[in-house]
């Protein structure tokens, strides 16, 4: 026996706790908890208003290259001692949760190798507008609204180093496209013409503190912050202004493609794997794209039969982008629309989910310093966020689809839902995935159909617009990105196929062209989803429960779409069961 084995025998320790101190799921979750930990650090205060605030949550990101390089070699390092733990030895738990780890760090460390960090904003986020989501945090007590002004004076620092690394990108090449910068810097401009800083936006979570502050600190907070938005904040955004008119919008790249980037095949690539979890060649989803909008094209046709209108394709589009039936007068009018939508989807979620999440999500209007250039809607597990700008490219016929998609049951209630389990790592349930997410809510979409709230031709014609305008976007991501598309044909292709108002259209592409990749992952995922259904129907016939196959996609949290695969045909061979209820989620009356 070793003199360290005898030594720890003598404080009482078995030679099974030893072995079992050793094994392979406690090296892996001793890693994971590690690095998930350093990471929080690295990241503080991930500024979503769906993320509680840390107690040390006072400053903003280093997002220097040397804390980049940093961070690579720290993730290189995990990836080498994820490759020293036997993925056989782990538990089949902890296997899945290899299966979703490994890739969420390969994609850190890739984002970073390819120095994606020099290009912080597309044309639909940018990080000078996301800072914004820390004014929606309330501050709670004396300490986090001190913490909140830190990072208000934090600003300046953190819009040098992100210029500094902006720079750096231009000159390789790397930036984002000159043709989709007009009008970005609306963005920026919102929060330098503010006409005292207790008019600006970072000044609304210090108009309303606790009362738990007594008055005198709450006085002097106010002041403080005052101080900080005008000698920090706005000095801050009128730099970076500066900077983008006359530096980055002249000097922006004139190609559009991500394979016309350094290195760009190959992150074009990466930007694949990252959305869609799949190593899919872009020609091949070119193909896949292109079946798909000729099978969705055939539904259109014939649903615009059904509608009773005598015209041609083309100008069923014109009528439907035109007549006024189809357009809400005043936001209020749309919110309102939206939330009558929700609450009669609120109504039959029990007959289609066995567990619902305890947690509600709101609806709120898009902020006015972000709308012009923001989807038609976004949603997360406690806000779904419906665009009130330019209310003429908002129609009112695609609206069914879209809440289901942003609210419940998709976004809202898989986000709630992955809130309140209390079985999965952090790492899977504060991560997001989007071929699994997006995925998820565009099924939904369809998943609609059978829940019945769509009850006119007009809003199924919708939801099939809606469903062609993810399969376009198969067709032209790949088209724009590999296959040297033009803007002109993007947008032309995608009027062509699709309900969605022009602006839309215009707005979509300029994302596409952007942000590569990234909307590759709704049809892809959405289309697993639908085959894995039809699997388990064919396979259990008659034991096939509807609700246990919905819960036990949603009970894996954000997986990559291989897992979300093996997890169901574990769940086919184990005979359709319901999933154990691991979460703070409430059981549903059928």
């Amino acid at each position: 026996m070793t003199h360290w084995l005898g030594g720890l025998l003598c404080l009482g320790l078995s030679l099974t706790a030893i072995v079992h101190a050793e094994s392979a799921d406690d090296r892996f979750k001793a890693l994971y908890t590690q690095e998930w930990s350093w990471r929080q650090q690295q990241f503080p205060g991930s500024d979503d208003e769906d993320t509680k605030a840390s107690a040390n949550d006072n400053r903003l990101p280093a997002v220097d290259a040397k804390a980049q390089q940093t961070r690579l070699a720290y993730w290189d390092n995990v990836l080498k001692q994820l490759d020293a733990i036997p993925a056989k030895a782990l538990s089949a738990e902890n296997q899945v949760n290899l299966a979703v780890y490994r890739p969420q760090i390969e994609n850190l460390a890739a984002d970073i190798r390819f120095r994606g960090y020099e290009m912080p904003f597309n044309s639909d986020s940018q990080f000078w507008s996301d800072l914004g989501f820390m004014t929606r945090r309330p501050l709670k007590d004396a300490q986090a609204a001190r913490n909140y002004i830190a990072k208000l004076n934090d600003m300046p620092r953190y819009f040098d180093q992100q210029i500094a690394d902006m720079r750096a990108g231009l000159k390789r090449g790397f930036s984002v496209p000159r043709a989709v910068l007009d009008g970005r810097d609306v963005s920026i401009a919102s929060y330098t013409e503010v006409k005292s800083p207790e008019d600006s936006e970072f000044y609304k979570p210090l108009q309303k503190l606790p009362a738990n502050i007594p008055a005198g600190e709450q006085a002097t907070l106010r002041a403080d912050a005052v101080r900080a938005i005008r000698a920090q904040v706005i000095p801050a955004y009128a730099k970076l202004l500066t900077f983008f008119h006359n530096e980055y919008v002249p000097h922006a790249r004139i190609t559009l493609a991500a394979e016309a980037l350094p290195d760009g095949k190959a992150y074009y690539r990466q930007q694949i794997r990252e959305y869609t979890t799949l190593d899919l060649d872009p020609e091949a989803i070119h193909q896949i794209g292109l079946k798909e909008v000729a099978r969705i094209d055939a539904e259109m046709q014939a649903t615009m039969k059904a509608t009773g209108f005598k015209g041609d394709f083309p100008a069923f589009l014109k009528f439907l982008r035109t007549d006024p039936q189809f357009y809400a007068k005043t936001p209020d009018e749309l919110l309102m629309r939206a939330s009558w939508i929700a609450k009669q989807v609120d109504a039959k979620l029990p007959q289609f989910f066995g567990l619902l999440p305890r947690g509600r999500f709101g609806i709120e209007p898009v902020p006015a310093s972000i709308a012009p250039f923001w989807t038609a809607g976004r949603g997360g597990a406690h806000t779904y966020w419906v665009n009130t700008y330019d209310l003429p490219s908002r129609p009112l016929y695609n609206l069914p689809a879209l809440t289901l998609h942003e609210s419940a049951p998709g976004h809202a209630l898989q986000g709630e839902l992955s809130e309140e389990h209390k079985g999965l790592p952090d790492f899977r349930s504060k991560s997001y995935i989007s071929a699994y997410g997006e995925g998820w809510a565009l099924y939904c979409e369809k998943l609609g159909k059978e829940m019945g709230i769509y009850h006119a031709p007009y809003e199924e014609f919708g939801r099939e617009s809606y469903e062609m305008w993810r399969a376009a976007r198969l067709v032209i991501d790949t088209g724009i990105h590999h296959k040297d598309w033009t803007r002109a044909q993007a947008i032309t292709y995608l009027a062509e196929h699709t309900a969605l108002s022009q602006h839309e259209v215009e707005t979509e592409v300029d994302r596409y062209i952007s942000w590569p990749g990234q909307a590759l992952s709704y049809k892809l995922g959405e289309m697993k989803i639908v085959q894995l259904r039809a699997r388990a129907e064919k396979q259990l016939g008659p034991k096939f429960d509807l609700r246990h196959f919905h819960d036990t996609i949603l009970a894996l949290g954000s997986v990559p779409l291989p897992v979300l695969e093996s997890q169901i045909d574990r769940f086919i061979a184990a005979g359709g069961p319901a999933p154990k209820a691991d979460c703070e989620c409430a059981a549903a009356k059928p």
